[in-house]
């Protein structure tokens, strides 16, 4: 299966970025795949993608240091495929693949379940504040 991801790489010094067309291939090791719906962009988003800071520190990377989406394949016990998800965090976006793009792969124990008094999207608006308080 292909997808959409914004895709950063650096050429000497140079960071670009592009909307790129990856498959499931090429995504990072971990136990479950996540069909992402939301990812937010905040100002360690902008540094990394600008190369105003050194934030992405091995390319090419999928920025996006959070995502929210449904489990698409798991073989994490605890998380299934359907469920809803978010993470924040551990090294997405600087050593992992993040959320701007369409697929994520990442270990299970990353993942945060989203209660169900909330939608994915009211989830990853809140975000951060999501992820810490219901862990």
């Amino acid at each position: 299966m292909t997808f959409k991801a914004l895709l950063a790489t650096n050429s000497g010094g140079a960071i670009s970025t592009a909307l790129t067309d990856l498959s499931e291939s090429d995504l990072m090791p971990g136990e479950v795949t996540v069909a992402v719906d939301y990812s937010t962009v905040n100002y360690k988003d902008a540094l990394a993608v600008t190369g105003h800071s050194p934030v992405i520190r091995t390319f090419p990377l999928i920025p996006g240091i959070d995502l929210a989406g449904v489990v698409a394949h798991s073989t994490h016990a605890g998380i299934a495929p359907g469920d809803r998800v978010l993470v924040n965090g551990y090294g997405l976006s600087q050593t992992h693949h993040g959320g701007f793009a369409q697929r994520a792969r990442v270990p299970g124990d990353w993942l945060v379940k989203v209660p169900d008094a909330f939608s994915t999207r009211e989830a990853m608006a809140i975000g951060t504040a999501m992820a810490i308080g219901t862990a």
